[in-house]
Parts: C-alpha cells; structure tokens; sequence
C-alpha cells in the first residue's frame, strides 16, 4: 500500500481510537496528519516511535 494522505489519516485515527479512551472527535486529526508530515517529509508515519506520535498528539487535543 502506498502512503498517502488518507492512509495517514487512516493511521492516526487508528492509533487515537486503538485504546478506546479516545476518539478522532476528541483530537484536531487533520493538524496531527500536517505535524507529523512536517516531521517525517512523507506520509508513512509506521516508523514514527509511539512516544512522538503521543507527544506530538497531545498538542492537537480538543477542549
């Protein structure tokens, strides 16, 4: 599977929702996908280590 875009966003969706403590709804996703794009220069995010992803995402939470 290429990565694209939406695959990315498929991914960061995933990973938000994987514990069931959170939803895509509570996060600004479309902010995380651009962060994280900014940061690996491409849309693969599966080798971004867990700690980063968490860290980056936890500056788009929703209040």
């Amino acid at each position: 599977m290429s990565a694209t875009r939406e695959s990315a966003t498929v991914y960061v969706i995933s990973a938000l929702e994987a514990k069931g403590t959170a939803t895509r709804d509570d996060f600004d996703v479309a902010g995380i996908v651009t962060a994280f794009r900014d940061i690996a220069e491409g849309w693969d995010f599966r080798s971004m280590e867990q700690e980063t992803f968490w860290r980056i995402a936890s500056t788009y939470l929703r209040f």
